[in-house]
């Protein structure tokens, strides 16, 4: 008989059926334990959904608290700087005077009196621009401008921000494009600018133009919110300080060359054209244009326009003459001549006529003739130092006032009577009489 075998705590074999039967069952949970599981879950459910409005209503109201608190904070510090900042400037910032143009890089910048530059603080509320002033410091800074800023609407007033996006910067890998005394103190209204350069001309900006702008950094102790507007200059081209040895002259001299003119470059066409029939100077360029200005036109040609030209003419008139006459004499005239061809003063037949006597006389024509010759054959021509172009020297029956006592008489040519061909007096005398004119003998 087999012996009965008795439960232990030996593990079975698990590949037996009544095995996995057991631990299947042991495993599933109990429906009390499920019952349990879902009602948890919808409560917790429950909860939520009744407390999410509540949380986002206090959220939201703690947020919107917060934002008010903030800017609450913001208006009471600067109350009055959110509200001038919409409001135009009647305070600004000028330069007192326009720029000594040509620029070139490495030159000082200075006015065109060649002073430095000046920046004034004024008050543009009422007529025209009164200088003013602040009770306290300003402190200012030097930048370079877009030679196009401002533009539009905007030529007077514009905003801080736009002003600020029209700063232009160095090129990569270049020296700051402005260098010197950049940052400076207002006080009383005026500053005087220290020595600044251009390190880089203007030809790699769309314009190729620049403005030199001044900006207000601080003003005072932070304290104050008045807006002053920025100061610009005229716009203007920085050039390369090699093109200064071609640069032009302001004013010109008599004995320049014609291409230190505007509008006629060195070795250009026109400075061909021009040196091709002997106008190599501007004193040729001045002569010609009095004598022939259809002349001088035609060696120019077409490429030079109506607008050119009257700037190229109006450059050469600035200059200096000084006092050096010509005089050129004939048989029956004597000529007294600029040194660019103008008369200054004519004796025709023992009649003397100025330059305002010339207008509307029937021998014009003829005196016109005669300085065409003495242009022709103008190094022939004896120099006179000395006399003055002045209208109306001599009276009828009057004596004539000394209105020229800087005249130097010993180098004054004497008076002839083309008549007898005598010598009627010399410069040592005060007055003579000439065919019924009474007349000083300094001024003929």
């Amino acid at each position: 008989m087999a012996a009965k075998r008795f439960f232990d705590d030996s593990d079975p074999d698990q590949n037996q059926p009544n095995y996995k039967r057991m631990r299947s069952t042991s495993t599933r949970p109990s429906f009390a334990s499920v019952i349990k599981e879902v009602v948890m879950v919808n409560f917790l459910d429950n909860v939520s959904s009744a407390l999410e409005p509540m949380l986002r209503r206090v959220i939201h109201e703690e947020v919107e608290s917060g934002l008010r608190r903030y800017s609450c904070r913001s208006i009471t510090r600067s109350p009055s700087l959110r509200i001038k900042a919409l409001e135009p400037s009647n305070v600004r910032l000028i330069f007192n005077k326009k720029l000594t143009l040509p620029i070139f890089t490495g030159n000082k910048i200075v006015a065109c009196d060649g002073q430095n530059l000046q920046i004034l603080l004024v008050d543009t509320s009422g007529e025209g621009m009164v200088p003013t002033t602040l009770p306290y410091p300003i402190k200012l800074e030097i930048v370079v401008l877009n030679g196009d800023f401002p533009s539009g609407q905007n030529e007077t007033n514009w905003s801080h921000d736009e002003f600020n996006k029209n700063i232009v910067k160095e090129r990569n890998g270049k020296r700051p494009l402005l260098a010197g005394e950049l940052n400076f103190t207002m006080r009383d209204g005026v500053v005087s600018v220290g020595e600044i350069e251009f390190t880089d001309n203007s030809s790699w900006i769309r314009n190729r133009r620049f403005r030199i702008g001044a900006k207000v950094v601080q003003i005072g102790n932070n304290q104050t919110t008045v807006r002053i507007t920025e100061a610009i200059t005229e716009s203007f081209m920085v050039k390369d300080h090699r093109g200064e040895l071609y640069k032009k002259h302001y004013p010109p001299a008599l004995g320049d060359n014609v291409w230190r003119l505007e509008k006629i470059g060195k070795d250009g066409t026109f400075h061909k054209k021009l040196s091709s029939n002997r106008i190599n100077t501007v004193q040729d360029f001045l002569k010609l244009a009095t004598i022939d200005t259809p002349k001088l036109r035609s060696i120019l040609g077409n490429g030079m326009s109506e607008k050119m030209w009257e700037v190229t003419y109006k450059h050469a008139k600035t200059c200096e003459q000084g006092s050096k006459l010509y005089m050129a004499s004939g048989s029956t005239y004597t000529l007294i001549l600029s040194p660019i061809c103008q008369v200054v003063r004519a004796i025709v037949d023992g009649q003397i006529y100025t330059t305002r006597d010339l207008t509307g006389i029937q021998k014009a024509a003829y005196i016109h003739t005669l300085v065409k010759e003495a242009y022709a054959n103008w190094n022939s021509l004896e120099e006179v130092d000395g006399l003055v172009n002045e209208p109306a020297l001599l009276s009828q029956g009057e004596p004539v006032v000394d209105q020229y006592q800087n005249v130097h008489h010993q180098q004054q040519p004497m008076l002839r009577s083309y008549q007898q061909n005598t010598i009627l007096t010399d410069a040592s005398e005060q007055l003579i009489e000439y065919d019924g004119w009474i007349v000083n003998p300094n001024y003929i």
